[in-house]
């Protein structure tokens, strides 16, 4: 799982971000080298898909702001963020449905509790602690967002269709 998300992330969108950059049209690689992240909200408000970033941020984060607040506009875009995977995830692996929200709603919480006075005295924030509370917060809750029904029904029978797997 980990070798086909790096292979299309880091792999196939940067290809496709410098072809784009060869016929003059300005696409800058959606990821900004993800794992040299010191905080949770630096991998995913500076570092993780940044395209999808940029638009929750604008149509989604921006105008609830007033309404909702900072944390809540952030812990709806983190819902959504879910509700979109779960869309992508759950739907064509028919179960684990809920799992992935439940995923994005946590790494929410995460960076809500970072930017506590309680994260702040520890130092989850940033430099090591920071960097260790990423990707504990990232890595712990995984088997959340591929789930056990994802992995056998789409990435199994996926590996096995290309040869990768027999």
């Amino acid at each position: 799982m980990l070798g086909i998300a790096f292979s299309l992330h880091f792999g196939l969108f940067h290809v496709l971000s410098c072809v784009w950059r060869q016929m003059n049209v300005m696409a800058v690689p959606i990821m900004n080298r993800p794992l040299s992240s010191h905080s949770l909200t630096e991998f995913w408000g500076r570092r993780w898909n940044l395209a999808f970033r940029d638009l929750t941020h604008r149509f989604l984060f921006l105008p609830l702001l007033a309404r909702c607040g900072a944390v809540g506009a952030l812990l709806v875009g983190f819902v959504v963020s879910g509700l979109i995977h779960d869309l992508v995830i759950s739907w064509p692996a028919g179960g684990g449905y809920g799992l992935p929200t439940i995923y994005f709603a946590l790494q929410g919480f995460g960076i809500v509790l970072e930017r506590s006075a309680w994260g702040r005295r520890l130092g989850v924030g940033q430099g090591r602690p920071g960097r260790l509370f990423c990707i504990a917060c990232i890595g712990l809750t995984s088997p959340l967002l591929f789930h056990q029904a994802f992995l056998e029904r789409v990435v199994v029978p996926f590996l096995l269709a290309i040869g990768c797997i027999r």
